[in-house]
Order: structure tokens, then sequence, then C-alpha cells
């Protein structure tokens, strides 16, 4: 198989945002492998992108950090022309609790593979970054141009490294084009119910928060404060919803095979509006027609009191925008919640 074919790899390509990314793919013609090392997924996540795409995805079970391993697995894909890169640790509180274990896992596996990248000539490089690299920003909503304060975690200060590594990167091997989107909070699930989040610990994120007090897999959502400065005092995000996260990705790819070479461009990937935590309960009851046990308690420390993105770029450049409403976050995440909890 020649590169004419766009074999795509996807590290991290079993978790929630991988794995749809990759029926994105798919879905666009594009053939995909997927590596990870299944500390945060399962195998599961390939049968269910089996089931939405009637196509069997091979995943190499490579940790990132093992370079002799991940060289040894380029060899083995000559054909791939591009990367996404998912491939991470994630939780915020755990990397304040661990922080070498996140420097080590998310820096050293970034570099490991953008080595591999240089060697084997693969040219298109799109790398997950993150909101958090914004910290507590001064003016919303967030821009590209919105200065980087600093970082709340060492999770956060992973990703500010790891967009100054790719930077670096393409500027001392100009023929690389990458691409750092720089997203916000994806929820929802696929239309067909078949796949979605499946949080392997405690879910720390409100929609599966919200879907496990609608199940009583938990007793109730805690909404963090109600005297905030926003329009209902609950916090402030902004929710994309999966799939059109995972467009921005595929969107990003084809950027990146017609951007100069030595460009790293990076992109917001938002909804354009912040959603409050009440407002999220109000979406999940309107859409599904399911009351939701709730209550106030006091306020959480660490918690930004607002961020949302401007996407302008993303649309001018990209051709992206997010089609989907907070409501069909809220439907989706539930009929795929029903099901999985089932299963």
């Amino acid at each position: 198989m020649d590169k004419q074919k766009k074999t795509i790899l996807v590290t991290g390509g079993c978790g929630y945002i991988g794995s749809h990314t990759i029926i994105d793919l798919l879905d666009k013609g594009y053939e995909v492998v997927s590596v990870d090392n299944l500390v945060n997924s399962t195998e599961d996540s390939l049968d269910r992108i089996e089931a939405v795409t009637g196509r069997r995805v091979v995943n190499e079970r490579i940790d990132l950090c093992d370079f002799d391993a991940l060289r040894q697995m380029f060899e083995r894909y000559p054909e791939v022309s591009g990367v996404v890169h998912f491939a991470a640790l994630k939780s915020v509180g755990e990397s304040v609790q661990q922080p070498l274990r996140y420097y080590e896992n998310n820096i050293t596996g970034l570099v490991n593979l953008l080595r591999c990248v240089r060697e084997f000539e693969v040219r298109e490089f799109v790398f997950s970054s993150s909101c958090s690299v914004y910290g507590n920003a001064e003016k919303l909503p967030v821009t590209e141009e919105t200065p980087l304060q600093e970082a709340e975690s060492p999770y956060g200060r992973t990703k500010q490294m790891g967009e100054d590594i790719c930077r670096d990167f393409v500027a001392a091997c100009p023929e690389h084009r990458c691409v750092l989107l720089r997203y916000f909070n994806p929820a929802g699930a696929h239309e067909s119910g078949l796949i979605g989040e499946a949080p392997g610990k405690e879910p720390e994120n409100l929609v599966p928060i919200i879907m496990d007090a609608a199940l009583g897999v938990r007793r109730e959502v805690v909404v963090f404060g109600d005297d905030y400065p926003t329009r209902d005092g609950s916090c402030i995000r902004d929710y994309i919803h999966i799939m059109d996260l995972a467009e921005a990705h595929s969107l990003a790819l084809a950027f990146a095979a017609k951007a100069p070479a030595g460009s790293c461009e990076v992109f917001n990937v938002g909804s354009g509006t912040g959603t409050t935590v009440l407002e999220a309960i109000a979406a999940f009851e309107r859409s599904t027609g399911v009351k939701l046990p709730w209550r106030i308690g006091p306020r959480r420390p660490g918690d930004v009191v607002a961020i949302y993105a401007n996407y302008d770029k993303a649309a001018r450049l990209l051709g992206w925008q997010p089609r989907r409403s907070m409501d069909d976050i809220m439907r989706t995440a539930w009929a795929w919640a029903r099901r999985w909890r089932k299963d």
C-alpha cells in the first residue's frame, strides 16, 4: 500500500475521542491504524467502531515511551502518511498528585513519536491539545491569540510544553506540518448509540456524572457553587459534541496536507458559547424527559469561573463549525449510557 491511500496512525485510538475520530476518518475514506497501550481504555472500542462502520481497525498495544517498540511499529506500517496524537494521561487531579508520571508519559511519548515521524518521513501531524493551556484567561471568549496564563495543573503544563515541542520540531524539520487543536469539553456519543464515553474510573466530567445520576448509579449531581459571577451563578464551560470534535481532526489532516512546509497552526475547537452547569442540567431534562436529582454544593477549589472559545479561525481555515447542540449532546449521551450500563 502506498502513501496515496492515506493511512493515518491514531495514538490513543481506543479512547473516547480517539475512537470517535477513527469513525470519522473511516467515513472520509482514510485507512487507520490505532496505537493504544490500554492503560485507560479497552479494545472493546474496536468492536464498537466495527459495529458502526463495518470495518475492523488494528490496535498496536504499544507504550509510546518504549521507543524501540514504537519504531518497530513504524517499520511495520510504512504506508502511514499522517498521525493524530491523542495518547496522554489526562486527569487534572491525578496530575497534581503524580506530576512526574504525567511529565514522563506525556512528554516522552510525544518526543518519541516525533522522532519516528521524522525518521519515517510522515509529513502531517495533528496534536491533541486542550483549553487548559489558557489557564485562567483574562478575557472571554478565548481566541488563538489569547495570551496563555500559568497552567492550573501539571497536565495543563504538559499540553503547553507539547505545543512548544511541536513548534520547535517543525522549525527544525520544515518538511513537516503540524496542527494543534485546542479543544474544550467533549461530550455526547455517536448518533447510532453504539459507541460513546465509557469512563474506566469514577467520572470527573459533568455529562457522564449526569448520566450516572439519571441511571441511579450515583445518588445525585452536585453543582459546585451557585454564587459565581455568571448568569445563574454556576460555572460556565464550553461543551462540544464528540462527533463535531472528531470531524475537526479529519479536517485538520486535510489542512495539514495542503499547508506550507514547516507550518504549525493552532485552532480552537469549541462551541463558541458557554453553558452553565445549571443550563446543562436543564438541557438533559429537556432533551430526555428525565428528571435529574441534583443539589447545590460548596465551590470546588481550583475551578475556573468560565471559559469558552471563539472558533472563527477554524471556521475560516478548516471549514469547521459545530453542528450539534447541547440538547444533541445530552440526547446521544443518554442513549449510549443506557446501552452501556445495561451491557
